[in-house]
């Protein structure tokens, strides 16, 4: 687990403050729910035999002897409290949630045992149109953070529980004649999961799954006519996209359509986003059957793609930082940011004196666009000296009584 400090938090600020534009556009509403929820909760909707359940969670008894665990992600939390509270028979709803996940797996680049999601889930609709907005947003969300040349998207259908069921069965009856090329985990999963060796990243198993039976030849005509409506409408909006016939998810409650969007800048962890459709999971769950389709954004691999400096620019750095030297400049400078602050103008007031050198470099150091200065000069001419920081510019002298008309005209323009 790691800190996410100050200079770094900014990007964070950025990237999410993007996010809640874009899924403004859209009518998704904020959805908040605990970070900790009864083990079973996971074990009902994730599957008792996948890595997260029988690895990675977070998991401990509280003083009833209940068992909890820390949410390893925010699906199976969305639903219950969406069921809980009543919001999903016969309605339609459109969710955002953000905040951190936990799961214990081996940390590497991108990837904390605390990592955080940026979770988008739409219930009560089972069109393919829905499937083709997540897509549409999450398209809209790269380009207002000026990534989009760093994504490729995925895309796939994986049918339904009948489907698949058929399928599993036609594979695990080719793994079985080729078990000993599988690696130990791929043989783990033979009989609990196949479906997740499709996704194996080792290559030699890669090289068996290569001749294993396509998905696409038990797919049913209800589940074709939905994937080639999502791809009908992906095509007229123009969002480029690989089929990838492999691609499975990893949790137990997808069905139909599931995506990826991957980079090729972050090492092995390429994953920034993924998602897919759950028609099952609701009343898996315990409520009424509703269609459900959902997507979860990875916040640490996003703000490892962002740059830097453009995210800086847009960032909550300072707009004025007033300098003062003496107990007069002081007050004075305290009361001119406040009126700044009133006219929504971001101030930082020097504060624990030193001297005109080290005032200014902390100015610089904040990133400040402006420097407002009130020394023993200024004082005495009943003055403000304006010094701007960012660009090369004749510092220029404001009477004290028009200094805060002066600078928020600046950003009012």
């Amino acid at each position: 687990m790691n800190d996410i400090l100050p200079d770094t938090i900014e990007i964070w600020q950025y990237v999410e403050k993007r996010a809640k534009e874009t899924l403004d556009l859209y009518g998704y509403q904020e959805l908040r729910f605990p970070i900790v929820e009864k083990t079973e909760l996971f074990s009902r909707s994730i599957g008792e035999v996948t890595d997260i359940v029988e690895k990675e969670m977070y998991t401990f008894d509280d003083r009833n002897g209940d068992s909890l665990t820390l949410r390893p992600e925010g699906t199976a939390g969305c639903v219950r409290a969406g069921i809980q509270n009543g919001l999903l028979h016969n309605q339609v709803h459109r969710f955002w949630y953000s905040g951190p996940m936990f799961r214990h797996e081996r940390p590497q680049k991108g990837r904390y045992r605390q990592f955080h999601q940026i979770g988008v889930e739409a219930f009560g609709l089972a069109g393919p149109d829905i499937d083709a907005e997540l897509i549409l947003l999450s398209s809209r969300f790269w380009k207002a953070l000026s990534i989009h040349h760093k994504l490729s998207l995925e895309i796939n259908t994986i049918g339904s529980s009948e489907e698949r069921t058929l399928y599993k069965k036609a594979l695990m009856e080719y793994l079985q004649t080729r078990k000993n090329e599988l690696d130990e985990d791929s043989i783990r999963r033979l009989d609990t999961n196949p479906l997740r060796i499709l996704d194996s990243k080792s290559e030699a198993v890669q090289k068996v799954v290569a001749g294993a039976p396509r998905f696409d030849d038990y797919l049913g005509d209800e589940s074709r006519v939905h994937f080639r409506g999502v791809l009908s409408i992906l095509d007229t909006a123009g969002v480029k996209y690989s089929i990838n016939p492999r691609l499975v998810r990893g949790l137990d409650y997808y069905s139909r359509t599931v995506f990826e969007w991957t980079t090729d800048e972050l090492g092995a962890q390429g994953t920034v986003c993924a998602g897919g459709r759950y028609d099952m999971l609701v009343q898996q769950l315990g409520g009424k059957a509703a269609p459900a389709i959902g997507m979860a954004i990875g916040m640490e691999r996003l703000v490892a793609l962002c740059d830097d400096r453009a995210a800086r620019q847009t960032a909550m750095a300072p707009q004025v930082y007033v300098v003062s030297i003496g107990p007069e400049a002081e007050q004075t400078g305290l009361k001119i940011a406040e009126l700044l602050r009133e006219k929504c103008v971001r101030v930082v007031n020097h504060c624990g004196g030193g001297s005109m050198k080290q005032q200014m470099k902390q100015a610089d150091r904040r990133g400040a666009e402006y420097a407002l200065i009130l020394a023993q000069e200024e004082m005495g001419k009943d003055v403000v000296t304006v010094k701007m920081l960012r660009q090369k510019s004749e510092q220029q002298q404001v009477k004290i009584d028009q200094i805060v008309d002066f600078i928020s005209a600046i950003y009012s323009r």
